[in-house]
């Protein structure tokens, strides 16, 4: 590959022909400054923090280093006073129109205006006097709300939702000063086709959106006598949580995750790894059943709320592929309202079902039709990652001292086929795990199905099982989805199982999980090192398959019967709606 030669504040530095000046300056160990630009989603130059003096032989100019291409014998400053001012008068700027109520911002921690402004030395505004849009908090949609007095149109948010997404219910309207980032005809969120993903929060780089909160009403559920408070936390928190206390990305917290939250009040603590194991023994007895006797294919999974809902919205005509099992968090909300409950003696009405997840769309899915299994609802509180940590900190528990503690029985025993389903390909290398075995009667030799894994949006993979060739899929990422359901459509693809999450690498990568900074998100792939915590647990499970782990073998043999009985049907088996799609 041809290189090109320039200087970066007097540093002679060689970088690939086809680099942009940020790109070149971060290989030469200098961060610049950002804050609309994500690497292959946002490149648009429009927020002007980014930009530096570039001299190619005509004298120094300012220009926006994210989408400026080097050239050979280029001479580039990136903090020359000139720049400086530069980017402290646009953000002096940006916040003349911005609601400034930092102290009891949600991003009060880790806001990039905030670090931006401390960084730059910037002490006032300077232009107080100035008109300041004001608009009405948006609170339509179930997950999330939308503020657009804290909003600096940065367009991220607009960005993932259009082009890794492919969705687009939000963009900006107007023009000039009174451009806002809205949904079309001033439509409330929630009255969009919008899959609550919270893709969108995941990148905004201040508090214009975040996830709903539901802390408060979990601390009053667990101050209150009466009520038998358990919680449930998925497999990709333990992958994740550690970030919102300083520790690397890729620092597997599950000791402490379960530490922290017996010390937070809960009477139980518990895993949704074991109703992921309860998930794929359902699964794969209904993909078994749909491959033996002529049932509807390609089987697509029904893990992801964000996905099912963006099924349900642009593919209404293959929701009868979808599983029919609730997902892991439903399924782990219904058991403990009924198995848990008459095991224990309990009221399922004196039950509180809290989650911890790494997921916004679950908030959304907890209120959909048909997950009442015990005749009321299977989880009450739905939480993010980011609001168990805020939980965490609240209740001055020190996080990082923790000692590493388990989860509690019955339903804290999993196995290594649960852990992975944070992972894109997880939730089909397990249910392959278990319908191979099933099918062929063999034990199987490799565990690992490693073609499923990785971070790649779409992945495909044939098995001959049993004289039979299995053709699967995996998508992550709605954009991916619809680009491999379109194939399915037109008969360019032919599937026996497909894997779909909503955001891509899976739930790793999930709205809800920690915040990154575009400084972070676009020069590490946090997806992988994530995904890594997950990988490693399952290869030091003892126990790696979901049809060996010894509380679904008893729940099976003295409730639920078998898989796909008529019992665990009603339990554990949900149903979907035709939407229409309204942007």
């Amino acid at each position: 590959m041809e290189n090109i030669n320039l200087k970066i504040n007097g540093m002679e530095v060689s970088v690939p022909k086809g680099s942009t000046i940020l790109e070149a300056a971060r290989m030469a160990n200098i961060d610049i400054p950002t804050l609309c630009y994500l690497k292959d989603i946002n490149e648009i130059g429009a927020c002007r923090i980014c930009v530096v003096e570039a001299n190619e032989g005509r004298g120094f100019r300012i220009v926006a280093s994210c989408v400026y291409p080097v050239s050979e014998g280029m001479e580039v400053l990136t903090n020359s006073p000139k720049v400086i001012e530069s980017r402290k008068k646009t953000v002096q700027l940006i916040l003349s129109n911005h609601e400034k109520k930092c102290l009891s911002c949600v991003r009060s921690n880790n806001c990039e205006l905030s670090k931006l402004s401390r960084d730059l030395g910037i002490e006032d505004v300077n232009f107080y006097d100035g008109v300041m849009n004001e608009y009405e908090i948006d609170n339509s949609a179930a997950h999330m709300y939308r503020d657009n007095n804290k909003c600096i149109l940065c367009r991220r948010c607009t960005a993932v939702c259009e082009k890794v997404q492919g969705i687009g219910v939000i963009g900006a309207n107007e023009r000039g000063f009174n451009t806002v980032i809205q949904s079309a005809f001033d439509m409330g969120l929630g009255e969009t086709s919008c899959v609550s993903c919270g893709q969108c929060i995941a990148v905004c780089p201040v508090g214009a959106i975040s996830e709903k909160d539901s802390t408060k009403e979990i601390f009053e559920a667990i101050a209150d006598p009466e009520k038998h408070v358990v919680v449930q936390a998925a497999p990709a928190v333990r992958a994740a949580l550690g970030e919102a206390f300083g520790m690397p990305i890729g620092t597997d917290v599950e000791g402490k995750l379960a530490a922290a939250m017996r010390r937070l009040g809960f009477d139980k603590v518990f895993d949704t790894n074991f109703s992921a194991d309860l998930t794929i023994m359902e699964e794969a007895h209904e993909f078994l059943d749909r491959v033996q006797n002529g049932g509807k294919l390609p089987l697509i999974t029904s893990c992801s709320p964000g996905w099912v809902k963006y099924c349900e919205h642009y593919f209404p005509e293959m929701t009868e592929n979808l599983s029919s099992c609730k997902s892991p968090q439903q399924m782990f909300g219904a058991i403990t309202k009924t198995y848990y409950a008459e095991k224990m003696g309990i009221d399922p009405k004196k039950i509180v079902s809290v989650s911890v997840m790494p997921c916004t769309a679950k908030k959304f899915e907890i209120g959909r039709d048909d997950q009442a299994a015990a005749g009321v609802p299977d989880v009450d509180y739905a939480i993010t990652t980011r609001e168990l940590a805020r939980m965490i900190e609240r209740a001055g528990i020190q996080f990082n001292a923790l000692p590493d503690e388990g989860f509690d029985d019955p339903l804290g025993v999993s196995t290594g086929a649960g852990v992975i389903f944070g992972a894109t390909g997880g939730v089909m290398e397990a249910a392959l795990r278990t319908a191979v075995e099933k099918l062929t009667g063999e034990e199987l030799k490799s565990l690992d199905f490693k073609e499923v894994r990785g971070t790649e949006g779409i992945k495909e993979a044939i098995y001959n099982v049993a004289g039979k060739d299995i053709k699967v899929a995996v998508a992550s990422g709605l954009a991916n989805a619809r680009e491999l359901l379109n194939k399915v459509k037109n008969g360019e693809a032919d599937y026996h199982f497909i894997e779909i999450m909503g955001c891509p690498g899976g739930c790793v990568n999930g709205g809800g999980q920690p915040q990154q900074p575009a400084s972070v998100r676009n020069f590490t792939d946090i997806r992988a090192l994530r995904a890594k915590v997950l990988y490693d647990l399952d290869e030091s499970r003892p126990i790696r398959k979901s049809h060996e782990n010894p509380v679904i073998k008893e729940v099976y043999e003295n409730y639920l019967g078998e898989p796909g009985s008529h019992k665990a049907h009603e339990i554990l088996h949900t149903t979907y709606v035709k939407r229409s799609v309204n942007k």
